[in-house]
């Protein structure tokens, strides 16, 4: 993964990450509570979610088109392939119980084609559990995502691949909003110098590095500005209730 896109791959130990961090660290432990049998991760990513996951599997398969750091040696029940995906080229119909991808469908050219091959890979009765950020709560166009999901888009979009659907959401409680109030603040200061609304004009692989650096950049500016705020939160100022247009990420179930 190039170093420029940091602020696309959470940090664990970055303090200014930790509102990120948490957020996405929420959604395991909820699929954690899930999960059995044999589970395929979409989106390895740093890899903080491994040994989340694990423990509740027999055999825990992710995927990541880049290579991960983590030892894995460490996990006897834990496989890593490193593939462009989709497709799944090597894995069967009809392969796992769960799939779980997180912050990665936004990313996907060929969204129809990517939730097409988790159906394809589910057993009977298997279950998707995926996460990507609301479209309605973005604050700026983000030119690392081909696209962004409204609760109705998204659901169309799984009933089209033939998913049976629960459409749950990501929602924060007040130390959540305060902290998203200062981001929000913050993040003005800045596009309120984009007085040709380029951010949304340009070709978004033009905006790809800029975007990262004042990004990463606007993170570390309200942690420091904000260190309580920032540092307090954690997986319990998040819970998970019905989609709708407040809530932070969608969180669909989908079985097949």
């Amino acid at each position: 993964m190039s170093k420029i896109q940091t602020a696309e791959r959470v940090s664990a130990t970055d303090f200014s990450d930790n509102y990120v961090f948490q957020r996405s660290v929420f959604a395991y432990q909820e699929a954690a509570k899930l999960v059995h049998g044999k589970v395929c991760e979409i989106g390895t990513g740093s890899g903080y979610g491994i040994k989340i996951i694990a423990p509740h599997c027999n055999e825990f398969v992710t995927i990541d088109k880049f290579k991960c750091d983590i030892d894995f040696s460490e996990y006897k029940n834990v496989k890593f392939l490193q593939m462009e995906i989709p497709p799944f080229i090597g894995i069967a119909e009809n392969t796992f119980d769960f799939v779980i991808t997180f912050q990665v469908i936004e990313h996907i050219e060929n969204d129809y084609a990517f939730l097409s091959e988790i159906f394809r890979i589910l057993k009977p009765g298997g279950k998707l559990i995926l996460t990507t950020p609301n479209k309605v709560q973005s604050l700026t166009r983000n030119p690392w995502h081909v696209r962004e999901y409204l609760v109705s888009e998204l659901e169309i979009l799984y009933t089209k691949c033939g998913f049976k659907l629960e459409s749950l959401g990501v929602f924060g409680n007040n130390k959540v909003a305060q902290y998203l109030v200062k981001n929000k603040e913050s993040i003005s200061k800045i596009t309120r110098w984009d007085i040709f609304n380029l951010q949304y004009n340009l070709p978004r692989t033009w905006l790809q590095v800029p975007y990262d650096i004042l990004n990463r950049m606007n993170r570390k500016k309200v942690a420091a500005a904000h260190l309580d705020i920032t540092k307090n939160i954690t997986t319990e100022d998040f819970s998970l209730a019905k989609a709708n247009n407040d809530c932070l990420d969608l969180f669909y179930i989908g079985t097949k």
